[in-house]
Formats: structure tokens, sequence, C-alpha cells
């Protein structure tokens, strides 16, 4: 805790930082313009998470401390940050009413990996250890999903004449969606594949440091490291592949309410005709 109060003390100076550094990269990210594709600028966006950061995480320590006196809370509070996230990437990815299947690909990825943990004893059904494991790898299949949702449904638009291809070949539906969407999905897992192969070299992720700062030899954060970033990379490739199946399938899209169905039978359609 000391070492920990040291490095970054909670202060006037602290707060006066932070806003100064939210400030410049949302006047960066204006100034550059930085847009969606439907041009959609991201400093507004900047500014709303670095304020919503702000309150979120006060809000969490302030009850924290709370919540971890009775499994029942823990349990609920862990179920809301599963929630929380299903409802941010089904979002991100959709825009419509099928985002409600993020909560599959996420789920899981994260809940068998975290059920290993708890069973093996290797986390214990503790606040201390269990809320930060959990919001590790939730956040972590939060990533993959959107990651992997997006890229792939971008695929499928941008190419979708080669899924019409595939289809007027004999193809089914699913995997003529597959061989394009594939490659695309995929590329969710660069950035966990990076971070693991650089761990060390490059950086020193959040639990390596805040193993050190707590007082634990530089052997036990670093093993604490390795299970989460190993853990994280199985909830991700699992997250992954389940996306890239509902895509396929036409569960997630970016249609109106029972899309995926009625371009079906669209096609169809136009194929009896």
């Amino acid at each position: 805790m000391l070492a920990a109060a040291a490095l970054l003390p909670v202060n006037t100076t602290l707060a006066v930082v932070l806003a100064l550094l939210l400030a410049a990269a949302v006047t960066i990210a204006s100034l550059a313009r930085l847009a969606d594709g439907q041009g959609h600028g991201y400093a507004r966006a900047v500014a709303l998470a670095g304020v919503r950061a702000a309150v979120q995480l006060a809000a969490v320590s302030a009850l924290i401390g709370w919540v971890v006196r009775a499994l029942p809370l823990l349990l609920c509070f862990v179920a809301l940050m599963y929630a929380v996230a299903v409802r941010t990437a089904g979002r991100r990815i959709t825009g419509n009413s099928t985002w409600r299947w993020a909560a599959l690909p996420i789920g899981a990825g994260v809940l068998p990996v975290l059920g290993v943990l708890v069973l093996t004893g290797l986390v214990p059904l503790k606040g201390v250890a269990l809320v930060p494991v959990a919001g590790i790898l939730i956040g972590g299949g939060l990533t993959a999903t959107v990651l992997a949702g997006r890229r792939a449904l971008d695929e499928l638009h941008t190419r979708h004449g080669e899924v019409e291809a595939g289809l007027a070949l004999g193809l089914l539906d699913r995997d003529a969606r597959l061989e394009i969407a594939r490659p695309a999905a995929s590329d969710a897992l660069l950035p966990g594949l990076d971070q693991t192969r650089t761990v060390g070299l490059v950086t020193l992720p959040g639990a390596f440091v805040g193993m050190l700062l707590g007082g634990a030899s530089p052997l036990l954060a670093g093993a604490v490291q390795l299970f989460v970033l190993v853990a994280l990379l199985a909830v991700q490739v699992v997250a992954v592949a389940v996306v890239l199946e509902l895509v396929a399938r036409g569960r997630l899209h970016r249609r109106g309410a029972g899309g995926g169905r009625n371009e079906r039978k669209r096609r169809g359609s136009r194929t009896l005709g």
C-alpha cells in the first residue's frame, strides 16, 4: 500500500494531470477529425469515456468494500459486470435488437474459465480475488467480441458479392459467410497475442505491477501475470469462435430485427423466380 501511494498519490495534482491528459486527448481527436465510418467524431466520445470512467470507478471504489462481505452480493456484482459488457459489446457490434446475442460469446468464454479457476481453488470466492479476475476476463471477452463482430460484419458488407458468388456455387449460406468473415474475425486475437508475446519485453501489464506494488516477490508477480494472460487468451479464442458462428448464421447482423431470416427468404424467392 505504501509503495502504491508513493508511486501515484491521490491528491489535487493527480486530478489536474488527469484533466489535462483528457483535454489533450479530446483536442487532438478533434483537430485530427478522428471519426467512425458514419462520420461521428470521437472527440466527444473520448471526453464522455473519461468522465464516465471517473464516476464509475469512484462508485465501484465506494461499493467494493461493502459488496465483498456477502457472497450473494458479490455474485450479483459480477453478474452486473457481465450484463454491462454484453450490452456494450452488442450495441457496438449491431446497433439493433440482435445485440442480446453478444451474451453468448462473452459467457461462453468467461464462465468456463472462471468456473475452472474457482473449482480448483486458484481463485477463491472472495471479493478481493474474484472481482478483479472476473473483471479482467469479462473485459477481455468484451474486447474480443466487439473486434471480431465488427470486423466480420464489415467484411461481409464490403465483400457481399463474394458471398453471393459462393451461394451461386452451391455453398450453404453459413458456409459462404464463414469463408469471407473468418479471416477478419480472427484478427480480433491479435491484440491479446501481441500482449502475451511481448510481456516483460515491451510492457509490464497491470497484474504484474499491482502485485509488485502490493509487496509480492517478482516471481509471484510473474506467475500471476502469466496466469492472467493465458486465461485471457482462452476467453478470447472462445469468444471469437462463437461470434464468428453467430455472424455466419445471421444471428448478429446490422439489419432490422429479423433481418437475417428475411434476407435468406429474399434469396430463396430470387432463386425460385
